[in-house]
């Protein structure tokens, strides 16, 4: 696989978006239209004590990428309620067209007090072509189990065959590296089955093998057949000292498949890494592949987690 860079394609500090949000738009997924394309993100204000929320927001493009149509009005999607599992934000949020309704598939987190954060998949569901959505439910559809503990989230679901497939990510720990700092997080990619969208099967296995430790977090799987072969990208990156070193920041995976079960891994056919300079020199995270007219794209973020923007890829081999 070998992607040519196209540079970053939004910065949300130059537009307006909805809920006094003014930066980072983070985990682009895309929801491909007759006339454009959609890009989901999530996007952030400040709290009355100043702490984040994270809502979403969206940005059309014309099909083939290459100009902004316009950015979001309107709440796509508010907020849970007083201690729900997404009361504190919704971060990221995967799309799917499902016949005359479009699929949103949320990670929803909330505050804890002995660790930072924890996190539930939810769905949510639109019926006017992806300008609104309305839960369905107040509650998660999967969320911690026996065998994936924390922090279940950053879904990426697909319509095979007769079945749906849903790529997500659990923790495993949290895990204390210094005293003088809070826990971190180790969280791994795992794979479940549904037959409705709702109800899933799944095992908490992880499917992608570690490529630099124990501690190694896997973030945000994206999916994509390409003759007849199932592509898998990702981001990954260790689990302390990632703020403070590019070294350790998040890099992009891949692993390929032929039964959507079994992966192999091999990040030295990603294709794609950091630059030497700019703004996605330093990290390279939260991946989203699309194919549209023929062409196959990877949207990204880059520096700081999202902060200022989304980049854009497209495959030639």
């Amino acid at each position: 696989m070998k992607w040519r860079k196209l540079g970053k394609i939004f910065d949300p500090t130059e537009h307006v978006l909805p809920n006094r949000c003014v930066e980072f738009a983070q985990s682009p997924q895309t929801l491909v239209m007759a006339d454009r394309v959609r890009v989901y993100f999530s996007t952030r204000e400040r709290d009355s004590v100043g702490k984040y929320l994270s809502h979403v927001a969206y940005a059309d493009f014309s099909r083939d990428m290459s100009h902004l149509l316009g950015v979001s009005s309107q709440t796509v999607l508010p907020l849970g309620g007083l201690g729900c599992f997404d009361e504190h934000g919704i971060f990221p949020f995967n799309v799917l067209q499902d016949g005359e309704r479009v699929l949103a598939y949320t990670t929803g987190w909330n505050r804890k007090v002995s660790v930072s954060v924890d996190a539930a998949i939810g769905l949510a569901i639109s019926q006017d072509g992806g300008e609104t959505f309305q839960r369905h439910g107040t509650g998660p559809i999967m969320a911690a189990s026996l065998r994936e503990p924390f922090l279940v989230g950053d879904a990426f679901v697909q319509y095979y065959g007769d079945t749906y497939h849903m790529w997500y990510i659990y923790g495993s720990r949290w895990q204390k590296f210094s005293e003088s700092e809070p826990p971190d997080r180790v969280y791994k990619i795992a794979h479940a089955t549904s037959t409705d969208g709702i109800m899933w099967r799944r095992d908490g296995r992880q499917i992608i093998q570690d490529r630099l430790n124990d501690d190694e977090c896997q973030a945000l799987p994206t999916v994509i057949c390409v003759d007849g072969v199932f592509h898998m990208y990702f981001c990954y990156r260790q689990a302390h000292g990632f703020r403070q070193e590019s070294s350790r920041a998040y890099r992009i995976g891949y692993a390929r498949s032929n039964d959507l079960a079994e992966w192999v891994r091999d990040d030295t056919a990603a294709g794609i890494d950091v630059s030497a300079d700019g703004w996605d020199s330093k990290m390279q995270c939260y991946p989203h592949v699309f194919g549209c007219d023929g062409k196959i794209y990877l949207l990204y973020n880059g520096n700081e987690f999202g902060r200022h923007g989304f980049g854009l890829a497209m495959l030639e081999a």
